[in-house]
């Protein structure tokens, strides 16, 4: 035996590894890291040179080849994905797309892409994402394709237990026409009380800050107020002002974390978005006076069809800040090579259409994709507006159960506090400005920063000053 014979070995190791986990993906880590733990020491055993330096010699030549053999690969010619391009690192690996949830800036980052390459980006190693506005029916509609490996991090790992966002088949068909019947509009009814009392109570403690002109972390009072309104007396932030328990600290830290982890393999509080109104304050005032002359019948959601340039903003509001920026993608199944906006895509791809990068694309809403402008969704030809790539609550079958309701809130809530007070940005809290930077993306929008509202003076007809503080 020549002393080279191990490590050619652990070259051919190597090689056949990266063969046997390209035709068979690994569903978890436990058995794989434990194979290639074992491997190296037992090739060493097999040639009768067993030592520390030699295990660790033949581990380093294994490791190194199952890892440069990868590499290539995905980088090569024969990949079913090298007709898609993409930046090398998020071709080579996933680690790529770790660093870039971590960051919270993947919608960002996503769009940048786009704006470089086109339509079709090559985002991982297997994934792709798309921005073509054929896309979204043929990811999303009828025929699409299932939910993937990147939604099982969110699955109960000891008993399987399902929800309604990580089901498929038949089994989200049946849990999803019982979430459609207590979405219907007679249970939103019934909601919409639900919702008045949390409004009055945020609004009297806003009542109470005006009075002693308190600041406010209004982004934190509208979390406050979506909580307790879905749980309705379980939490009871609304009445502290704090969150008390950290469930909200809780949930916005889980929510990065299981970002994290769908990337190795509700909707969020699109209340958020009503600082967005600030520049068009005056205009939205007026309408709200209109509609709803008395303080006290803003509470009325019957009257929301006559809201439209409060409807508009939230629209533009909701197209360049979607809930989900990103999203997760869809997987295409085995054996189902298919073509998505003219374009071949094989089998396995993880399919991303995110909505931050698809709403902002200029040939789907122009002119100014990126610019606030509720008026080009007010004209009466709509031209430069593309329905069809209009996505914020996502589309086709799964789309988001809560949409209705999600709308009455953000409409009662807004015509609630555009009656009572005037909100505008402080000094340097521009449109594009800081506080819109700390929107991350962790599969749904998290605010980062802080929102401090002042209240000087009396509440009725005074401003609200929004700025950031430290």
């Amino acid at each position: 035996m020549t002393p080279q014979a191990p490590a050619a070995a652990a070259v051919v190791l190597g090689l056949l590894n990266h063969v046997y986990f390209n035709r068979c993906e690994p569903q978890s880590i436990n058995v794989s890291f434990l194979a290639i733990i074992i491997q190296p020491v037992a090739l060493t055993l097999a040639f009768n040179a067993f030592s520390v330096a030699k295990v660790l010699t033949t581990t380093f030549i294994f490791l190194a080849t199952l890892a440069l053999s990868i590499g290539v690969y995905h980088l090569s010619p024969w990949h079913p994905l090298a007709h898609i391009p993409g930046p090398t690192l998020a071709k080579i690996s996933k680690w790529w797309s770790v660093r870039l949830v971590l960051s919270g800036d993947q919608h960002r980052v996503f769009k940048a892409l786009h704006d470089h390459y086109g339509d079709f980006v090559r985002v991982g190693p297997n994934e792709i994402s798309v921005i073509h506005v054929d896309a979204i029916k043929s990811v999303f509609g009828r025929g699409g394709f299932p939910k993937g490996q990147y939604y099982e991090p969110r699955v109960d790992p000891i008993h399987g237990t399902r929800s309604l966002l990580t089901s498929r088949g038949d089994a989200h068909a049946n849990r999803r026409r019982i979430w459609n019947r207590g979405m219907s509009s007679q249970s939103l009814l019934a909601f919409e009380l639900i919702l008045e009392k949390h409004l009055k109570q945020m609004l009297e403690h806003f009542d109470k800050f005006a009075s002693t002109r308190s600041e406010i972390d209004i982004a934190a009072w509208f979390s406050y107020l979506m909580f307790d309104f879905m749980g309705d007396m379980a939490f009871e932030m609304l009445r502290d002002g704090k969150d008390n328990e950290g469930y909200w600290t809780l949930i916005k830290d889980g929510a990065k974390t299981i970002a994290v982890l769908s990337q190795l393999p509700w909707l969020a509080p699109a209340l958020y978005k009503i600082p967005m109104l600030t520049r068009n304050t005056k205009r939205a005032q007026a309408e709200v006076d209109a509609v709803y002359p008395d303080p006290d019948s803003v509470f009325d959601s019957l009257k929301h069809g006559e809201l439209p340039y409060l409807t508009a903003c939230f629209n533009e509001a909701l197209r360049l800040y979607p809930p989900v920026p990103t999203g997760g993608p869809r997987q295409i199944p085995p054996g189902a090579a298919t073509v998505i906006a003219q374009k071949m895509i094989p089998e396995n791809t993880q399919v991303y259409v995110p909505a931050y990068a698809v709403h902002r694309n200029p040939r789907h809403f122009f002119p100014d994709p990126d610019k606030f402008d509720p008026d080009r969704w007010l004209g009466s030809s709509n031209e430069g507006l593309h329905h069809r790539a209009f996505i914020p609550f996502s589309y086709g079958a799964a789309n988001c159960v809560g949409k209705g309701l999600a709308w009455c809130e953000m409409r009662m809530v807004a015509s609630a506090l555009l009656k009572r007070y005037e909100l505008r940005f402080g000094a340097g809290m521009e449109e594009n400005g800081s506080w819109v930077d700390t929107l991350d993306d962790v599969f749904v929008t998290s605010v980062g920063g802080k929102l401090l509202a002042g209240v000087p003076g009396d509440y009725m007809n005074q401003k609200t000053v929004v700025r950031e503080m430290p």
